[in-house]
């Protein structure tokens, strides 16, 4: 069995939680209620973890992440993840995704026609649903077919959502989110 280590960190939306072992990160978490919901969040993900300082690979992914939610733009597609515990459909939609930069959406079903399965939209939404690494596989720039925002399971739901989505100037149907900044 591999050991994983995780650490949480301060960002500009609340604590974030980063989960890293031999072949890269295993898991992001997106803030929790608390810090401790965090933790107990990151620990269900990634069992057994040690809570660790970051070793300096993981350090700039985390100051990625903070500098991204900050509304800088940021490329983090390049982070190596360790997927060795995601289904084979899971990791190809999430590859997929990964190819959204910031400020842009797709659909599900436009993931689902690149995966070549034109059927499988919802399928693309359950694997997302199951996304262990938040912002770094871009799930919030996953919408429904029409603009429409579709879900999202991160705590806050579709408001985080639109959130991240506002933070990185993205635009739904052609118009501004309640988040956008004056």
């Amino acid at each position: 069995m591999t050991a994983h280590e995780f650490t949480l960190f301060d960002t500009p939306i609340g604590q974030c939680g980063i989960a890293w072992g031999a072949k890269g990160l295993v898991a992001v978490q997106l803030p929790e209620r608390s810090e401790r919901a965090t933790r107990a969040r990151i620990l269900r993900v990634v069992p057994g973890a040690c809570e660790a300082p970051p070793p300096p690979e993981v350090q700039v992914v985390l100051d990625g992440i903070r500098a991204l939610l900050g509304g800088q733009p940021v490329d983090l597609s390049g982070v190596a993840l360790d997927m060795s515990r995601v289904p084979d459909f899971d990791r190809r939609v999430y590859e997929v995704a990964r190819t959204i930069p910031p400020g842009s959406t797709l659909s599900y079903g436009e993931i689902a026609s690149r995966l070549g399965a034109r059927d499988a939209a919802r399928d693309v939404g359950s694997a997302l649903g199951r996304n262990p690494f938040a912002i770094i596989v871009p799930c919030h720039r996953v919408v429904a077919a029409g603009g429409k925002l579709g879900g999202f399971s991160a705590r806050g739901g579709v408001t985080t959502k639109l959130r991240l989505l506002s933070i990185e100037g993205a635009y739904l149907n052609g118009t501004r989110s309640l988040f956008d900044r004056a």
